[in-house]
């Protein structure tokens, strides 16, 4: 008896094994696009570190390419809560580039910018209230603090500070081999650069699908929409030396007592294929997203044939790695 217990003792901590390795790849499964994340927090005590990269290439103009590179370490405090610290790091590179402001940037037309630098840091925070593994749907809330000492469209100096609400769902299906996930987010920003003052108001919606096509690895679709509500603040000195102050239009605000969200500037929609893979301890992303539609408020040259130019790109590739420990 005990010589025929041995194989089935070993077979029960055999699949308890493989359980525990299963449901360790799936909860490192939180990136599996490039916008949109998942519900998942870090398990109590536990570490990953992530790099990114989203590269955002062609204004329809010139040359056009910025990198978005990101460290990121994710502590989890407790099952529920996980705190986030990334690092913000750009690389601009464009030569000729007909819109918005890379062209003061760039030394007018027909002039070219490359520049990488420290773009600023973020904290954040995210609180799992509800699980897809067991309820009905899946619900997290948190959010983040954002310096910047960089513009992203141009690689200028300013001085921005956002504070970005968040919501994340999601639902899944066939034994969580199929994946719906939405990532909500309304930033709040406050920019200063040479002459300008934006107060901003922003809202950041992407949706995500993936399914397990095989073990380890998942093949989805995603879709981002993107929009800025502001009008932007001139100020400096007229031509008599004066001072004078410039709004044109409805501006947004956020300050405690003055809430309004002014003119929509700006949108951006974005669609595309992703590909997730994950083993024990680290995972890999990648995806490609095509700018389908956009619009903007400074002139229908920005906007051509109905794609914004000006503060979005025809492209945006997305890569991710993450090492937990």
């Amino acid at each position: 008896m005990k010589q025929t217990n041995k194989p089935r003792t070993s077979m029960k901590y055999g699949l308890l094994l493989a359980f525990i390795m299963f449901m360790n790849i799936a909860n490192a499964e939180e990136n599996l696009w490039v916008y949109t994340q998942g519900t998942d927090t870090r398990p109590k005590g536990s570490v990953e570190v992530k790099l990114s990269d989203v590269i955002r290439m062609d204004k329809d103009s010139g040359d056009y390419t910025f990198h978005e590179i990101r460290p990121e370490f994710e502590y989890g405090i407790t099952d529920r809560l996980t705190i986030g610290l990334e690092a913000l790091v750009f690389r601009h590179d464009y030569s000729d580039v007909e819109w918005g402001p890379m062209v003061d940037t760039q030394g007018g037309e027909g002039g070219s910018f490359k520049n990488t630098g420290i773009g600023g840091v973020e904290v954040s925070l995210k609180y799992n209230v509800l699980s897809p593994y067991k309820d009905a749907i899946g619900l997290s809330v948190g959010g983040a603090w954002e310096y910047r000492s960089l513009y992203r469209l141009d690689g200028a100096d300013i001085d921005q500070h956002s504070i970005v609400p968040t919501i994340w769902l999601q639902k899944n299906w066939l034994d969580d081999t199929l994946v719906l996930a939405s990532k909500n987010k309304m930033e709040f920003e406050r920019r200063k650069g040479p002459g300008v003052l934006e107060e901003e108001i922003a809202f950041d919606l992407s949706l995500g699908l993936s399914y397990r096509v095989a073990p380890k690895w998942f093949v989805g679709v995603e879709t981002r929409y993107q929009s800025d509500f502001l009008s932007p603040e001139e100020k400096g000195l007229d031509e008599n030396g004066n001072y004078f102050k410039e709004i044109a239009g409805k501006p947004s605000s956020w300050d405690l007592g003055d809430f309004a969200i002014g003119d929509q500037f700006q949108y951006g929609l974005y669609l595309g294929p992703t590909v997730h893979y994950a083993e024990e301890n680290w995972w890999a992303t990648a995806g490609l997203l095509f700018q389908v539609k956009g619009w903007g408020a400074d002139g229908e040259e920005h906007s051509r044939d109905g794609y914004n130019w000006d503060e979005h790109e025809r492209y945006h590739l997305g890569l991710f790695f993450g090492y937990e420990y």
